[in-house]
């Protein structure tokens, strides 16, 4: 047989495997690794900017250069296993339920779902049954089999079946030959990967059920829809599902209206938040800490309408782009106005209201601005996806030649402005040209360069998305991990060409002519709303004390103590600080057991004693009592807290020198 019937396969060490054409992964790494080749789930090539994994059951058609080799300690391995457990939900289905219909089944964060067609609705006790069918099929061990059969037969396999989703995907999406994989009798149109077989799926967990439609088009027929997780080890599974059993009691919907923090009622109208004073005080406090940060960086507050004419909205194009997310047009007088779904339209027109110099740039505007826009009901989700919300909103613009600077100081101001709530762990993805974009190839690499010669001067961590920035230029998306280890997408720097064209935006450069300006889009909360349910989240309504509503209580022991203690009370609130009494005729116990429930950082209880000594009996939130503080080291520890903006309540040793 000659070299061309042969194919090399090189690993990452520089290990060399030459076997024939179409020998299977498997027996690949039966030579790379007799001893452990099953721990092995697939092997990873990177090539070109293209990723393919090749698992167990897939046919070597040409020389491999392995990039990575994903095991099971492998983040990359999730995936894999939530595609598979796709597979075994759809099978165990199936079984139990014949005539069901199969349409799309891919991974997701935290797991993966498999959508259904079936006149009969699964009820939440179904789950139980499926699970069990899942088990057996686990303990069959199917070896997970990769094929590619003729287009016309995969469509007749298909027909015959009724699958009428899989046949439209395959339509759409295949090529010929069309790319299956089996497991027993179980066959399903799909790319891959999988894990080698479905013994190693035993570590998962159905969740729920929800509704879906076909292709997310309201016209199409309704699908239920089975989310479920799996994992490698049973050891992750149980973490994952403690965290998720702490989500559920972390939820920002339950804690909000508990914490009497906002409420979001139908008779208003869904996707629209009433802030509660307690909810709006933490907000003035984010806003006021933002606000410090901007003045810091040489940054100009602006404040803009909430409409303007119609006709704006044109020309920035939103009307164009972003109409089914606009709420409709009104009339008033001899014009048409329109809700702002964006502020930067009107940062536009203030940079706009007279001539620029170069001396000026780059110019930073800053603003609170609360835009609108057209959520469908299906979506909205507590603070996390509304209808009204307030961004905090950054325009700055620029030469060419600084966009690097101003990225790099963008940067720096996310991570000084995050790490202050404990978010230090980041997903940065740097999203390159599409292939439809305005402006022309050299801009794109002057401002892609920019933005990627400031992330390596970060020194942070990033992956590049090719091909996934907006039409008018490169971006950098930012992912922040919370308490319970979930990733949320908070800030967002893009840099803009196609506004400054619209609005014919420039500036006088030092040879006295006119060049056209470069717009950066800047935001790091994102919006108030999503941040201030990521916070209540990510806290667990246990806020810091510089961010608390209420930030101490006073108990009286008697009615006697309660003239003292409201003198005490006044004090505090004339150095700033948010406190209230508890005059209740309930007992000491109720009033310490609400003041826990109700998360306030401390109880301040007094009687005969403290007054006679001018103390106070604190009590620390989620500590218990820590005896007796004179007044005026109670006044310090709270200073510090609030100048610090520290996310504890207290340190061992502050509460032992008290």
């Amino acid at each position: 047989m000659d070299d061309r019937e042969k194919v090399l396969i090189t690993f990452p060490e520089g290990k060399h495997i030459e076997v024939e054409k179409g020998t299977r992964i498997r027996d690949v790494l039966k030579q790379y690794d007799p001893n452990s080749y099953s721990t092995i789930i697939a092997l990873e090539e990177r090539t070109n900017g293209e990723t393919f994994i090749w698992d167990h059951h897939r046919k070597v058609t040409r020389d491999i250069q392995v990039s990575d080799i994903i095991t099971i300690d492998n983040e990359k391995v999730l995936d894999i296993y939530r595609h598979s457990g796709a597979h075994l939900l759809a099978m165990a289905v199936q079984e139990l339920f014949p005539g069901t219909r199969i349409a799309i089944g891919p991974p997701v964060e935290d797991g993966f779902y498999y959508d259904f067609y079936r006149e009969e609705p699964f009820r939440p006790e179904d789950l139980e049954k499926i699970e069990q069918k899942m088990k057996e099929i686990v303990d069959e061990d199917l070896p997970i089999l990769h094929d590619e059969i003729p287009l016309e037969e995969a469509l007749k396999y298909f027909s015959e079946r009724g699958e009428q989703f899989k046949i439209e995907l395959i339509r759409e999406r295949s090529g010929d030959p069309v790319s299956v994989y089996r497991q027993g009798w179980f066959v399903d149109f799909c790319r891959g990967p999988h894990v080698p077989s479905t013994g190693y799926l035993r570590h998962f967990k159905l969740l729920s059920i929800s509704g879906a439609y076909w292709r997310n088009d309201e016209s199409q027929p309704q699908l239920q829809r089975i989310y479920g997780t799996v994992f490698p080890t049973a050891e992750a599974l149980e973490e994952f599902l403690h965290f998720r059993e702490e989500a559920k009691r972390r939820d920002h919907r339950r804690l909000g209206p508990q914490l009497d923090l906002f409420s979001i009622q139908e008779r208003i109208g869904p996707g629209l938040v009433l802030w509660h004073p307690r909810g709006a005080i933490v907000r003035r406090e984010l806003e006021d800490f933002l606000y410090q940060e901007h003045f810091k960086r040489g940054y100009f507050p602006v404040y803009t309408p909430h409409i303007a004419r119609i006709e704006h909205w044109e020309r920035s194009g939103h009307r164009a782009m972003y109409s089914d997310f606009m709420f409709k047009p009104m009339d008033m007088d001899d014009a048409t106005y329109q809700l702002k779904p964006m502020n930067c339209p009107f940062h536009i027109a203030i940079y706009s209201s007279r001539h620029r110099s170069y001396r000026e740039l780059p110019l930073r505007l800053f603003e609170f601005g609360t835009v609108y826009r057209y959520e469908r009901s299906g979506v909205l989700h507590g603070l996390l996806r509304v209808r009204g919300f307030t961004q905090d909103d950054s325009h700055i613009f620029c030469m060419p030649s600084q966009i690097e600077e101003v990225i790099l100081e963008v940067l720096e101001f996310v991570q000084d402005v995050l790490t202050t709530f404990g978010f230090d762990e980041y997903q940065i993805y740097l999203s390159t040209r599409p292939d439809k974009f305005v402006g022309s190839e050299e801009i794109w690499d002057i401002a892609t360069n920019a933005l990627q010669n400031a992330l390596d001067r970060s020194g942070l961590h990033y992956e590049i998305d090719p091909g996934e920035g907006v039409f008018y230029g490169p971006k950098i998306d930012i992912k922040i991990r919370d308490a319970l280890k979930r990733w949320w997408q908070c800030s967002t720097i893009q840099v803009d060409f196609n506004l400054p064209e619209r609005f014919d935006l420039t500036y006088m450069a030092d040879d006295g002519k006119y060049h056209r300006v470069v717009m950066v889009h800047r935001a790091i909360f994102g919006s108030i709303e999503r941040f201030f349910g990521v916070l209540i989240e990510h806290f667990g309504g246990n806020f810091p004390f510089w961010l608390s509503p209420i930030q101490a209580r006073f108990i009286p022991i008697a009615d006697r103590h309660i003239p003292w203690m409201k003198e005490i009370l006044q004090k505090f609130r004339e150095k700033g600080f948010r406190v209230d009494i508890d005059e209740r005729n309930e007992r000491m116990s109720a009033k310490i057991r609400d003041g826990e429930l109700e998360k306030i950082p401390f109880l301040l209880v007094a009687g005969d004693r403290e007054i006679q000594k001018n103390t106070l009996s604190v009590r620390i939130h989620g500590h218990g009592d820590t005896g007796a503080w004179p007044l005026e080291a109670v006044f310090e520890h709270f200073e510090k807290l609030r100048t610090s903006r520290s996310r504890l309540l207290y340190s061992k040793e502050e509460v032992s020198r008290t």
